[in-house]
């Protein structure tokens, strides 16, 4: 797909804008609402490139799962924990929360089931989880340790597990998932530091939702009995928090006020703490019940720069790299090593797209600190397939002129309107 230039916006902001639904809240709910007794509807669901493998996949396992555009509503009929078919090849793309909570769920069956995805997929680890389901009693292998991942299955046992907390939360969140359909009670122990803990708590969060209970010991150990999810006759879910923080980025870069619906500070998503952030670069932040909205006043006023540990919120540390060459002091991002495993190394694509801009920035192992540039470089950026390259990027083209964005089209992996919505800005 041709690049797409970014024009500049030359006055301040004034606009309210809706974001798509939580992809990481539309899979858990997908997943959850399949093992339920009794059929879901989960309205505001994701309509995207990830959503879809995930519900196509489930349709592949045999399920009934419907979705109807207008209202962006998911239908699923869950069977009460049983998996109807005993053979699938699962292909999820580059969608790693579907290969991974996928790799946990068809342990709840009988039969063999593959789940692979692309190229990058193929270099995204999943060793640990692997490793985790055998010793709950899943005959699971991985020559390399990564996709595809092969499941001879015949139901999970149940057990003590352990499992590595630095990598991914998305292997602990798999677990916890499918843990209330085992034979024999589930200990999930986690080993090292847990990244990105506010996902792991989204997850216990959506379990009780459908109405299962976890007994829990900070982020440190795990216990769920044998259980029954129940299903919502209706589960709605909220505006995506980590889509939202481009727009809550905005007001930082162009001046003014945006306004993003269907979100609030009492989000179950971690990423909505991406405002507080915003707070201190110098931006107001205003809420309500289902909004929120991010003011910074006089576009030529000061935005300051930040030193701030993102390992909670890692999704945000590219929206934050963005709109840093614009501070007055020089931006420090840390504890964001799980980013070198996602759709792409997002540390070192980073740093390399800002320089391609000119700007000044010094790369970590597990993070990056940007400089402040007052002058920046015409360039057509590039994304590395990746949806968080091209939106958070395309920021700088709200301020800086000559921007471009190579391989829009990425985007659909989570957003798939997102220029469009960028657009609404200049209204």
């Amino acid at each position: 797909m041709q690049a797409i230039p970014i024009a500049p916006i030359p006055h301040p902001l004034r606009a309210s804008v809706r974001v798509p639904g939580s992809k990481s809240l539309t899979n858990r709910a997908l997943a959850i609402a399949a093992l339920a007794d009794g059929t879901t509807t989960l309205t505001n669901a994701l309509d995207s490139d990830d959503s879809r493998y995930f519900a196509e996949s489930l349709q592949q396992l045999g399920f009934d799962v419907s979705f109807r555009i207008p209202h962006s509503a998911l239908r699923i009929r869950g069977l009460g924990g049983r998996i109807p078919s005993s053979r699938a090849d699962l292909f999820v793309g580059n969608a790693g929360t579907a290969a991974r909570f996928l790799t946990a769920f068809v342990a709840l069956g009988h039969g063999e089931f593959v789940i692979d995805g692309n190229e990058r997929m193929r270099q995204r680890p999943i060793a640990d989880l692997i490793e985790a389901l055998k010793q709950l009693g899943v005959d699971i292998e991985s020559p390399t340790g990564y996709p595809p991942v092969i499941v001879r299955a015949d139901g999970l046992k149940g057990g003590v597990t352990r499992v590595a907390g630095n990598i991914s939360s998305q292997f602990l969140s798999a677990l916890l998932i499918a843990a209330p359909y085992a034979q024999q009670p589930v200990e999930i122990i986690v080993t090292g530091e847990l990244n990105s803990k506010p996902y792991v708590d989204m997850t216990v969060a959506v379990m009780s939702d459908f109405g299962a209970t976890v007994e829990r010991e900070g982020y440190e150990r795990f216990r769920i009995t044998p259980q029954r999810y129940r299903a919502r006759q209706t589960y709605t879910i909220e505006s995506d928090a980590s889509a939202a923080s481009y727009f809550f980025a905005a007001p930082a870069v162009c001046g003014g006020a945006v306004c993003v619906e269907n979100i609030s500070r009492k989000s179950k998503q971690g990423d909505v703490a991406f405002v507080n952030v915003l707070a201190q670069m110098g931006c107001a932040v205003n809420e309500g019940e289902d909004w929120i909205e991010v003011v910074r006043a006089i576009r030529e006023s000061p935005l300051h720069g930040v030193e701030v540990d993102l390992r909670d919120i890692p999704d945000t540390a590219q929206t934050l790299a963005a709109i840093a060459p614009f501070a007055d002091s020089p931006t420090t991002i840390r504890g964001i090593a799980s980013a070198r495993v996602k759709e792409t190394d997002r540390v070192a694509a980073t740093c390399a797209e800002l320089r391609r801009l000119g700007v000044a920035v010094e790369e970590y192992p597990d993070g990056l600190k940007i400089y402040p540039c007052d002058h920046i470089r015409p360039a057509v950026i590039q994304t590395y397939d990746d949806h968080r390259m091209a939106m958070a990027f395309a920021l700088v083209g709200l301020r800086a002129e000559g921007i471009a964005i190579e391989d829009p089209g990425c985007v659909s992996k989570t957003f798939p309107n997102y220029f469009q919505v960028l657009a609404s800005l200049r209204e």
